[in-house]
């Protein structure tokens, strides 16, 4: 791979870097925030030689359902023959998830190499760098050092001033639901939203709408790709028939394709029509799309981490992700009051999260992720009392949430939260049968 470091150190040159310091150093840029504009992560990807021009892409916005809907195309291209590069953000239960080839999330050893060649272009730039321009970077350089064909690119925040939309015209473009989330930084109503979200949108670019999309949302969807004369494929619910459906997935017929989908709730069966319209759009063939959506495993996206006792997992944290929670638990456990254990981001609409899934939860135990951009504990366990929620404690750490919970169990609000916990449910999942 051609890379232009301008005096930096190359992927041979003697450099050293422990996994532990590269993910030390990728961890520091938070405190550079999120800043508008592409004009950094064009540099960047500059001084390693535009490695993102050499990749074909799948781009994927929207609100929610976008890793799903990445994981099902990814698994969909990988069945039919592909090598496939996945980029998506956060991660659950490690970092290195962050960018896989084949479902391989990349070797502690590239993820070192890489990061020190970055470093070293980095500090050298007169703007400071984030830590998602940083990352996004490295995915570029790596996929393309492996030959990716294609690349299922999942969006961070938005779509127009990006990172990853420093790339050009992708084989499609894929928007998923909008709803209103980071109001602060994208907009405050649903159309200023799918106007940044559609910044992915590129001219003569293919786009695949998901089903379920807000009217508004829709509306700005259409007059975006009509303006930029890119052809619109717009999923209709019509096209989503479930026929049988529990805790261990969904049997549908998608566009007229027969399908099992292993994640729970009617959404992500929403979530797979998306997927297949996209992999039909590129040629995928029938089974191979079939074999993808079946393989997919997806944590913290309403998990089942046992069944008995019932215990449920899910990373979702804004209103529209509680109503597709709260959808499932109404259909799959009816009746059931939960025993919640529940930690959330400070900058999200925590009132209404909160009053959404109110009918299924008993007792509600909150917790403080350990992420700067969480809220404290008390102060979410009194939001749950104002929402009517009954016997709420505030714990001192995730930890001793778990350990103060009892059965039926759901851990919610926050994929922070998810990935904090999980290692410790692990145990739990071996009843999951």
């Amino acid at each position: 791979m051609n890379v232009e470091t301008h005096g930096c150190a190359s992927p041979g040159e003697n450099k050293h870097m422990n996994d532990e310091e590269a993910l030390g150093y990728i961890h520091s840029l938070h405190r550079f925030g999120i800043k508008p504009g592409l004009e950094r992560m064009r540099a960047l990807c500059a001084a390693l030689g535009n490695p993102q021009d050499r990749l074909r892409y799948i781009h994927v916005a929207g609100t929610n359902g976008k890793g799903s809907t990445c994981a099902m195309l990814a698994e969909a291209a990988m069945a039919a023959g592909r090598k496939t590069g996945l980029y998506t953000s956060p991660y659950v239960t490690e970092f290195r998830e962050r960018m896989q080839i084949n479902g391989e999330m990349i070797p502690r050893e590239d993820l070192c190499r890489w990061t020190q060649v970055l470093k070293d272009i980095a500090e050298t730039m007169p703007d400071a760098v984030t830590e998602f321009e940083f990352v996004t970077a490295m995915a570029f350089a790596w996929f393309a050092e492996r030959g990716c064909d294609p690349v299922v690119l999942e969006v961070g925040l938005g779509g127009r001033w990006d990172a990853t939309n420093v790339i050009a015209a992708p084989l499609c473009s894929v928007i998923m639901r909008i709803a209103l989330d980071h109001t602060d930084i994208l907009g405050d109503t649903i159309a200023k939203i799918a106007a940044e979200k559609c910044g992915i949108v590129k001219p003569g670019c293919p786009v695949v709408s998901a089903c379920g999309q807000d009217p508004e949302a829709l509306a700005v969807i259409k007059k975006i790709c009509e303006e930029r004369d890119s052809p619109l494929i717009i999923a209709d619910e019509k096209d989503c028939e479930v026929l049988s459906a529990s805790l261990t997935g969904s049997e549908c017929v998608l566009a007229g394709l027969p399908a099992h989908v292993p994640l729970i709730g009617r959404h992500m069966c929403q979530n797979a029509l998306a997927a297949v319209k996209t992999a039909r759009l590129l040629g995928f063939p029938d089974e191979a799309i079939q074999e993808g959506i079946a393989s997919v495993r997806m944590p913290a996206r309403v998990e089942l981490l046992s069944a008995e006792p019932l215990a449920l997992l899910d990373g979702g944290h804004n209103p529209d992700g509680a109503r597709a929670l709260a959808a499932a638990l109404g259909e799959h456990c009816p009746g059931q009051r939960f025993c919640a254990v529940c930690g959330m981001m400070a900058d999200k609409d925590v009132a209404e999260f909160l009053n959404i899934l109110r009918p299924h939860i008993g007792r509600f135990i909150a917790c403080r992720p350990d992420n700067l951009r969480a809220l404290p504990a008390e102060e979410l366990a009194g939001l749950a009392r104002q929402a009517g929620y009954e016997n709420v404690t505030a714990a001192a750490s995730p930890g001793e949430a778990l350990r103060l919970a009892e059965y039926p169990l759901l851990i919610c609000g926050s994929l922070y939260l998810a990935g904090e916990v999980r290692p410790q449910c692990a145990g739990m999942a071996a009843g999951a049968g």
